[in-house]
């Protein structure tokens, strides 16, 4: 489905994909890239919440947005949508923004919560990852936004399954940096503490539970990261003000991996 827009339609079709977008963060991602001249591709498990924030954009904003059902969790949908991505040419920036979180011990949680969160906030990301850079890296543009979480760099006793997701995601990100650099297209992480979302109430950890003073809202957190974007940052911590401490944790980090680089095993493990 499209909402057609009123206003004549650019030279250069811009063409920003958003997953988990019928509400939260992926919603407000969506009418911010609108506001900022993209067409929009919005998918996500719900039709109607899709329809209402498709109907928003094409009001507030005069942009066409298209949406696609479906559910990333599930084998079937996820290849469906990499197939649909993987046709279009008109794609410039893609949100990897779907994830869901079970908060609890792992003795204590199914499997099959762990095997979800796996599936969606690993699994789909990078399949989807695979689907567009192809293309990004045919025409050297294009851009490539990760969600991640605080929780990338510290585990809670509930959320060691939800924990590695993220870290994941910081990870995978740096390697296609990595791989990426010398070309015009951008990849982005980005870090949010707790925000205003569903998924609290969903992972079982009720919003009511959390310091309001601790908990940023979706808008600040989106309206931060296209900031940090916009400003070149490759590792966004929506809420951090102080820079320094993340320049210093990756170089801490930088240190331990050379401290690694050598064939001898720590004195500290030589046989008495």
């Amino acid at each position: 489905m499209k909402w057609n827009s009123l206003m004549s339609t650019p030279s250069h079709r811009k063409l920003a994909v958003v997953t988990g977008a019928s509400s939260g963060i992926g919603a407000v991602y969506a009418d911010r890239l609108a506001a900022r001249g993209y067409d929009l591709l919005l998918i996500a498990r719900r039709r109607d919440r899709l329809e209402e924030v498709a109907g928003r954009i094409a009001s507030a904003h005069g942009r066409n947005a298209e949406i696609l059902v479906a559910d990333l969790g599930d084998e079937a949908d996820l290849a469906r949508v990499e197939k649909d991505l993987a046709a279009r040419d008109d794609i410039e920036l893609l949100v990897n923004n779907a994830g869901i979180a079970r908060f609890a011990p792992i003795a204590q949680a199914p499997a099959s919560d762990s095997a979800a969160q796996i599936a969606l906030n690993i699994g789909a990301l990078t399949r989807l990852t695979h689907a567009v850079l192809p293309g990004f890296v045919a025409r050297n543009r294009g851009t490539l936004v990760n969600i991640a979480s605080i929780l990338s760099l510290h585990s809670l006793p509930h959320s060691a399954v939800y924990s590695g997701t993220k870290a994941y995601v910081l990870a995978f990100t740096r390697g296609l940096q990595s791989e990426l650099e010398g070309t015009a297209v951008k990849v982005q992480s980005v870090h949010p503490p707790a925000t205003a979302t569903e998924i609290w109430e969903l992972a079982g950890v009720p919003l009511a539970s959390f310091d309001p003073e601790k908990i940023m809202t979706t808008e600040g957190m989106v309206d931060a990261a296209l900031a940090g974007l916009a400003a070149g940052e490759t590792i966004t911590w929506p809420s951090v003000g102080d820079e320094a401490l993340w320049a210093t944790f990756d170089e801490a980090r930088a240190t331990l991996v050379a401290a690694s680089q050598t064939k001898n095993a720590a004195p500290r493990y030589a046989a008495a």
